[in-house]
């Protein structure tokens, strides 16, 4: 029973840093209707800025300067490219931001070469115990992040002026545009906001019990996309439900890994995309989308 517990407690964890990477990612399809497969890329980004600079400029410095620099790195993409691209269909934006993931990946893959960086957190390897429960200090500080900032985020998302236009936009662009609301302030501020909670994802995704940030890293944005779908791509609430649904099952499915081995290797990497088919093949547009309804 402790087992369970411990791999439970660790799931939550895992699953709120992935529900800070699906928040991103609805986010901006909330805003643009745009799928935004540079995510990893934007990830990648501001992890790659705090671990070379909290050498010179301490931990907490080096953080801020990567959330920032993550944030400009994604309202760069929007201004620059995304923009020129308004109006085009969908699926064309989304492969858009592939090819900007691929440049952007390439170029920063390049600079680290097959180095793992530390971040240079002050928890370390340090454990807290309770009883026959082991929980690393890193686990802990990801699970009191993600939440502080998913709140912070969906009070902004409420009851704020920005909040009110991306709820807008979401609702019907062409109507939100006619009544004054600024389209491109909103989509500038999506890509800003979704690249700021990547790079926090990124500080707990190369902590320990991970090594650091390397090459590989950005893989960990595939896993929080299948968080996105089955929560619904334009549910707020169902990217942090699909997030915790993603940690929990990966950690479980790893966890149990030595008795399910009749089902392969891997499972723990396979569990999720497993449960995201499952779920939508109940609910295709995900457990808390919203149905478009055609009339024919």
């Amino acid at each position: 029973m402790s087992t369970f517990a411990e791999i439970l407690l660790n799931g939550v964890s895992l699953g709120s840093v992935y529900a800070l990477i699906a928040l991103g990612f609805v986010v901006i399809f909330r805003a643009t209707e745009v799928v935004n497969f540079a995510h990893a890329s934007l990830l990648l980004a501001g992890g790659y800025v705090t671990a070379t600079l909290h050498d010179d400029l301490g931990f907490w410095p080096a953080l801020l300067v990567g959330i920032a620099g993550a944030a400009v790195v994604g309202a760069a993409v929007e201004f620059l490219v995304m923009r020129r691209y308004r109006g085009s269909d969908h699926s064309v934006l989304a492969i858009v931001t592939i090819g900007v993931d691929i440049l952007l990946t390439t170029e920063l893959t390049r600079r680290m070469g097959t180095d793992v960086l530390p971040l240079g957190d002050p928890w370390g390897d340090a454990v807290l115990k309770l009883g026959p429960i082991s929980l690393a200090h890193t686990r802990i500080a990801a699970f009191v992040a993600a939440a502080l900032l998913i709140t912070a985020f969906l009070l902004v998302f409420r009851y704020t002026s920005w909040g009110v236009a991306m709820r807008a936009a979401a609702e019907s662009a062409e109507t939100a545009a006619l009544m004054g609301v600024r389209l491109g302030r909103v989509s500038l501020g999506a890509w800003a906001v979704a690249g700021g909670l990547a790079a926090v994802a990124a500080l707990f995704l190369t902590v320990f019990p991970t090594p650091g940030l390397e090459r590989a890293t950005s893989l960990a944005a595939l896993k929080a996309f299948p968080a996105a779908i089955l929560g619904g791509l334009d549910s707020t609430t169902g990217a942090l439900v699909g997030g915790l649904l993603v940690g929990i099952t990966e950690s479980l499915a790893t966890g149990y890994q030595s008795d399910l081995t009749f089902l392969g290797r891997g499972l723990g990497d396979l569990a999720p995309y497993l449960v995201m088919v499952v779920i939508l093949l109940i609910r295709p547009a995900g457990l808390f989308g919203t149905k478009e309804l055609a009339r024919v």
